[in-house]
Order: structure tokens, then sequence, then C-alpha cells
């Protein structure tokens, strides 16, 4: 009996001991990747290879939805995109900040085709009534960004009770969202393209179909990591699932960029890199870039990254998943969602 508890001891030490150096490459890869490709400085040694042809596009009759856009990137994106001439529809949580940003892009572009609609990402019910009533005004949509996103490290419950709050905001949301603008991004082919803006922690984690971060002890920095594996899996399966539907999807990274949303939950990571973090602008360079490329240009289902393709994970950090991981993830979002 003694030696059988010893050798379940041993065992469940072992494991522990691999999942701890696991973690511990992976944080250490992602950390000298990190330093040396998303910080401000990395971002001007890539622009070195940037063709400025490639941002004088314009956009003027096609219509662009962006989420999350009154601050930090995702108002950068909604601002650049109007600039060129698009009509812009900016979802934003708050009300009040929302015509605020508004505002101010009608002011900087002088676009008054730029339109504010209130919505609540982390409610699937505030999606589902925005969709119905944007569904309504039965217009292609030819650009669809998935920007809005929350980093909440402790553990939240959104106000509908029945999700966390990270989860349900990155990925249950923005799934949400995804599929039923779908009608209306078919209406845009074979322009039509969906952008999700993910994250380089994603380099840190594996997906995993415990979505809700079941654990006793929530890591809300882990679960963010997870949130956006899941975006750039999800991102890869849509390609794929959609691909007769000439619509295309694409992830991207933003890079290490200073906005109100990285200095409120990452604070001492704000402050470690002062001066050395990307501008809202600079994350949004990407996304804006993803809008504007003839389609034959980009790659379905990719990730991208400072204009270019990236790869979706880091040597030796054993991020890799079987395909069946992310086909179990959509059965449990199309559930949740109840689509």
């Amino acid at each position: 009996m003694l030696t059988f508890q010893f050798q379940i001891q041993i065992r469940i030490s072992t494991s522990v001991l691999i999942m701890f150096i696991a973690k511990t490459l992976r944080a250490t890869a992602f950390g000298l990747y990190g330093y040396l490709n998303f910080t401000k400085s990395g971002f001007a040694e890539h622009a070195k290879k940037f063709k400025p042809e490639d941002m004088q596009v314009q956009m003027e009759g096609k219509n662009c939805i962006v989420t999350g856009a009154n601050s930090g990137i995702g108002f950068a994106t909604a601002e650049g995109l109007a600039s060129r001439g698009a009509t812009v529809y900016m979802l934003c949580r708050n009300k009040e900040r929302g015509e605020a940003a508004l505002t101010k892009i009608h002011s900087i572009t002088g676009n008054k085709n730029v339109y504010l609609e209130v919505c609540d990402i982390s409610s699937v019910s505030d999606v589902k009534s925005f969709a119905s009533r944007f569904c309504s005004k039965d217009v292609p949509v030819h650009v669809l960004v998935n920007n809005a996103g929350v980093l909440e490290t402790n553990r939240v419950i959104t106000p509908e009770g029945r999700y966390e709050l990270n989860f349900s905001t990155n990925v249950l949301g923005t799934y949400t969202l995804t599929e039923l603008m779908l009608p209306l991004l078919e209406k845009a082919a074979p322009d039509a393209r969906v952008i999700t803006v993910a994250s380089g922690g994603m380099y840190t984690a594996p997906l995993t179909t415990d979505l809700q971060f079941s654990g006793n002890k929530f890591d809300g920095v882990e679960q963010y990591a997870r949130n956006k594996r899941v975006q750039v899996a999800l991102t890869e399966k849509w390609a794929e699932m959609y691909k007769d539907k000439s619509v295309g999807f694409y992830s991207m990274h933003p890079g290490w960029a200073e906005t109100p949303g990285v200095s409120k939950s990452l604070p001492d990571f704000s402050k470690s890199f002062e001066g050395k973090l990307r501008s809202s602008e600079e994350g949004a360079d990407t996304v804006i870039w993803l809008a504007l490329q003839p389609k034959e240009k980009l790659v379905s289902g990719q990730f991208y990254f400072d204009r270019a393709e990236a790869p979706k994970h880091l040597p030796l950090t054993g991020t890799k998943n079987s395909r069946s991981t992310i086909d179990s993830i959509i059965e449990k979002l199309r559930s949740l969602a109840d689509l």
C-alpha cells in the first residue's frame, strides 16, 4: 500500500514539474521574442520594409464595423478607416464614451458617415439585439473588426450571471457577433473580411476546452492568453468552414501598445515598459493594412503581425493541439450562444 502511494506521489510530482517547465519555457520564449519584436523599436525596425502605397487605398462606399471603438486600438482603427472615406459603425459599450469618441472622429476626419452603435460585446443578448437591429438595415459589411476585449485579473461574472467576463467578451461575444454578421458579410463578397485583434500573449497558452477557467485559483492574465489563443484558432477554423462564402478571416497581433486597457489591467507591465510601448496608431497599423489590401495578397486563416504573416506558435513551447480541440470549443460556443 505504501509503495503504491509513493508511486502515485512520484507521478503527481513529475506531472507538476513538467507543467512548470512547460510554462517557464513558454514565458521565456514569449518574453524574449516579445522584447525583440513587440515594442516601439520593433515596429520601427519592421516599418523599414513597409510599402507606403499599401496604406493609400481609399474606402468610399465600404461599410466597416469596429468593436471597442471608443479608445485605444479600436479608436485608432475607426479613425484610420474613416479617414479613408469608409462608412464606419463604432460598437461601444458605454454610450457617453462612445459619443465623445464619435465627435472626435467626425472632427478629425471630416467624415460624417461614422455612427455609434451601443452594444456590450460581453452580453450575448446585447450582441443578438444589435445584430437584429443592424441586419434590418440590409447593408453589406465589407470589414468587421473584432477588437473589443478585456483583461480582468479577478474572476468577474457578467451581469447575465452565467459567464466569466474575459471569456464572455473576448471569445463568446466575438464568436456570436461574427456568426450573426455572416449574411451581411456575404453581401460584400468577394471583398468581405473579418479581422480579429488577438495578442502575443496567446504564445504562452495552448488551446483548452476549459473556457471559463474552472480552477480554484483564477489567473486573469492566463485566461486572457487562453482567450486570444482561441481567437487565433477560431480564425483558422472560420476560414476553413466558410471558404466557399468568399469571406476572408484574419487574426493579428498589434504588438505591445500603450492603451488605456493595458494601463488599467497591467499597470506594472505598463510602468516597466514606459517609453518602449507602441502608440495606439502603431498597434492599429496592421488592422488597417489588412482592411485595405487586395484579398489575393492575404491568406485567409492566417495570423498577421506588422503587415506580414507571423507564426502561430513559438518553438519548444508545446502550444500546438489536435484539430479536434477547436471543434469541441466551437460546439460549446454554439451551444452557449444558442445559435
